[in-house]
């Protein structure tokens, strides 16, 4: 059964990546949280909230794979990254490796956290258009050095779509070299087992592919760092205990007062989302893949332009190559206001290697018809 989301009809949103949509049904189980918070607030706090928030947390962790006891929840997978680059050891000289296609958001954390111990951020350039997920590994293994303390990788990158082999990094590096998987869109569009990763910690966001409220995603943490990795804001975890729960689980699940509906809301998310297609959570994924690559097609057909990559490196999102000069020093390019309110059309151009890359996203909302929209439009503003 497709679900029925809120989209406004006269515009043809195709930029889930961005900010996932939330089907409506999820939405009134997150109104049913608030308002048996609301009935007894203190008794919801005492009582209530951390069984069910346990219970969410179970779900989560069957449908992502990991382990109960090292998995918390986060506001959204930039709040566990920072918790992450918090909680490492840092010295002058030390390095942080990233991709150039990390997350802005996330490689700004890292910039920070290193300047303020007086190590420094070191880039690997990864071509776009990718010859070979090989080059990913080859280029970080070159990359590392005796003065790395942490490799800081995406799962499926935000600019460029590409799924990186994550596997055969965390293979490689660890457990020498902590390896951060910022898996902000994996959740939901890729067949996720954390656990098999063994990665040293795992971020991911729920409120994206799983069409979660907005505000919740995940930290997953190696047991061998449980006991040294703490939340970006420390409360009454630091020095109180809480039934049934560790060290971890106690910073985490209680940062101060804030709205938990989100995070309660999840199990609902993964069931509303996991009937959406005959296939259960597999097929929503295939539909969305091919969906996704269908889109591309059309575009590539209609702009002649060059695809890029081999369809098996992308998820449930393609990113393109597109004419036109991006103005230097933005994030996004002009073009995706203008597809917006000349053309009623969302999706990003980003301002990506000094060329300018569209990228389209593919939920269950989406028609092939979306991406005819779209290349009418960019015909007439390219």
């Amino acid at each position: 059964m497709t679900p029925t989301w809120l989209l406004d009809p006269d515009v043809t949103y195709l930029n889930h990546g961005s900010f996932g949509a939330t089907p409506i049904a999820v939405l009134e189980e997150q109104n049913h949280w608030r308002r048996r918070l609301e009935e007894n607030p203190v008794r919801f706090f005492d009582e209530e909230y951390h069984p069910a928030l346990d219970d969410a947390r179970r779900r989560l962790v069957d449908f992502v794979g990991g382990s109960v006891e090292t998995t918390v929840f986060v506001n959204n997978a930039t709040d566990g990254v920072n918790a992450v680059l918090g909680s490492i050891d840092l010295d002058p000289g030390d390095e942080i490796v990233v991709t150039n296609h990390e997350y802005n958001a996330c490689r700004n954390a890292a910039e920070v956290a290193a300047a303020r111990a007086g190590a420094k951020v070191l880039e690997v350039p990864i071509p776009f258009p990718l010859p070979s997920q090989e080059m990913v590994l080859e280029r970080i293994q070159m990359a590392v050095s005796p003065r790395t303390r942490l490799v800081l990788i995406d799962h499926v990158t935000s600019p460029t779509a590409l799924i990186f082999p994550v596997a055969e990094v965390v293979a490689a590096l660890e457990p020498e070299i902590p390896v951060l998987i910022d898996g902000a869109h994996a959740p939901g569009m890729l067949d996720l087992d954390i656990g098999a990763l063994d990665a040293s910690y795992y971020v991911g966001n729920l409120h994206k592919w799983v069409c979660a409220p907005k505000s919740v995603g995940f930290l997953s943490v190696a047991e061998r760092h449980a006991e040294t990795t703490s939340p970006s804001v420390i409360s009454h975890g630091w020095n109180m205990s809480y039934p049934d729960k560790n060290r971890l689980q106690a910073l985490f699940d209680w940062s101060g007062t804030e709205d938990p509906s989100p995070r309660l809301s999840v199990p609902a998310a993964i069931d509303v989302m996991g009937n959406a297609h005959p296939d259960g959570w597999e097929g929503v994924r295939s539909a969305n893949h091919t969906l996704a690559f269908e889109g591309r097609r059309i575009i590539v057909e209609a702009l002649g332009i060059d695809p890029g990559i081999d369809e098996a490196w992308l998820g449930s999102m393609a990113a393109l190559v597109i004419p036109g000069e991006p103005e230097e020093g933005q994030i996004i390019d002009e073009l995706t206001p203008r597809l917006r309110h000349n053309h009623a059309i969302e999706v990003p151009v980003f301002s990506w290697g000094g060329r300018r890359v569209l990228r389209i996203s593919a939920q269950r909302y989406n028609r092939l018809d979306h991406y005819r929209r779209l290349v009418d439009a960019l015909v007439m503003e390219l």
